[in-house]
C-alpha cells in the first residue's frame, strides 16, 4: 500500500492534467506515483492534430510517447509527479 502522509485530498476530488505539447513520455511520473495513475502510450494520431508546431515535432521525435492518467480517479493530490516531471506537464485541477 501507498504511503498516503503527503496526500492532501480524497481520491478523485483532485486530478492531473498533462499538457501534450509538453509531454515527452519520459515516465518519470509512472514512477514517482505511490497510486498507480499514470501509464506511457502512444498519442493518438486523431490527437495529434491539435498539437502546436513545437508540440508535433516533439512527439515526432520520441514516437508520440506520452502519459496519461488512466486512473485519475485514484489521485491524492500528493503533487510528486509535478515535481518529477522534467518537461514541467503535469498539472493538478480539481475533478469537473
Amino acid at each position: 500500500m501507498a504511503d498516503n502522509t503527503n496526500c492532501k485530498q480524497a481520491p478523485g476530488v483532485i486530478i492531473p492534467r498533462i499538457d501534450r505539447n509538453r509531454c515527452e513520455g519520459k515516465d518519470d511520473c509512472v514512477r514517482v506515483c505511490p497510486y498507480d495513475v499514470f501509464e506511457i502510450a502512444v498519442l493518438p494520431a486523431a490527437e495529434r492534430a491539435d498539437l502546436s508546431l513545437a508540440g508535433r515535432l516533439k512527439g515526432f521525435f520520441h514516437g508520440y510517447h506520452q502519459a496519461f492518467a488512466v486512473r485519475a480517479d485514484q489521485c491524492r493530490a500528493c503533487g510528486l509527479c509535478v515535481s518529477a516531471c522534467p518537461e514541467r506537464a503535469i498539472t493538478l485541477v480539481r475533478a469537473a
